[in-house]
């Protein structure tokens, strides 16, 4: 990562794929209730340092040859690359979806203290720690 000062008092962070770069993972879930739960236990466990919950959106896609659709609720999940494996298997073992939306998008830069902070943040479950 190198870092980058813009204006006087903002200190910026470009990422460059290390393995402590943050990134953000879309998912969804088919109540409220449950996406709370999901983000509860992913923050809780340190495998995510941030998780936002959404308002209801209306969900259409084809499964198994038939259209399908109803009302999800997004989640936004910060975390690192070195946290995805293991955020991906409690994900899958707390989802009710056969094949669970697991989308990783990278983060190009972001505010130094914030992206320091989502490290920190999720190291206890990066090093087998409780």
């Amino acid at each position: 990562m190198t870092d980058q000062t813009i204006g006087a008092r903002t200190a910026l962070r470009r990422q460059d794929r290390d393995p402590a770069d943050t990134v953000v993972v879309l998912t969804t879930a088919p109540d409220e209730l449950l996406a709370k739960r999901i983000a509860h236990h992913l923050v809780e466990e340190s495998l995510v340092a941030c998780a936002h919950v959404g308002p209801a959106v209306s969900a259409m896609y084809l499964w198994q040859g038939k259209l399908e659709g109803g009302e999800e609720y997004p989640l936004t999940l910060k975390t690192t690359a070195d946290a995805l494996p293991l955020l991906h298997d409690r994900l899958c073992s707390l989802h009710p979806y056969e094949v669970p939306e697991f989308l990783v998008l990278g983060v190009a830069a972001g505010s130094r203290s914030y992206l320091d902070w989502v490290a920190q943040a999720t190291r206890p479950a990066v090093e087998g720690r409780p």
